[in-house]
């Protein structure tokens, strides 16, 4: 063996070791799978929803935490935080079926990307906008005209 004594062959010392990167499109893949799932659990909203529509679309913008000293990270660890990768801002369009409770669509959709995206990413979403895009009614789901008048 080669090395001294209390050192493990094959570990890397931690200043040389790679980052993990999360990409704008996985962080976007990330949140269009959770807020498909948040929206699904109110079914009388997405009955009337067409099966095209039902995957919301996300755009999102990722920027990476800043690098920190060694004295910073073992801090940081020593208090059992999870590491921060960065922070992702995000805008999210839903469809929703009406009547149904709107607001409360767009809330748990806010809420369980943020919790899945800090959770999976390792990252925070300072900034997460969800709008409607569209309202499909029993009314219009049949009809050939975009709105009724």
């Amino acid at each position: 063996m080669s090395g001294e004594a209390g050192e493990r062959p094959g570990v890397v010392p931690r200043g040389e070791r790679g980052a993990t990167a999360v990409t704008d499109r996985v962080v976007a893949k990330i949140a269009a799978r959770v807020a498909r799932e948040a929206l699904s659990r109110f079914t009388e909203s997405a009955g009337r929803v067409p099966p095209g529509r039902r995957t919301p679309h996300v755009s999102t913008s990722v920027r990476r935490a800043p690098e920190r000293t060694g004295a910073g990270r073992d801090a940081e660890s020593a208090a059992g935080r999870q590491a921060v990768l960065g922070e992702a801002r995000m805008h999210i369009s839903v469809e929703l079926g009406y009547p149904s409770d709107i607001g409360a669509q767009c809330a748990a959709v806010r809420r369980e990307v943020t919790e899945r995206i800090r959770a999976w990413a390792g990252m925070e979403v300072p900034d997460l906008a969800v709008s409607v895009e569209r309202l499909h009614s029993a009314h219009t789901r049949h009809t050939d005209r975009e709105r009724v008048r």
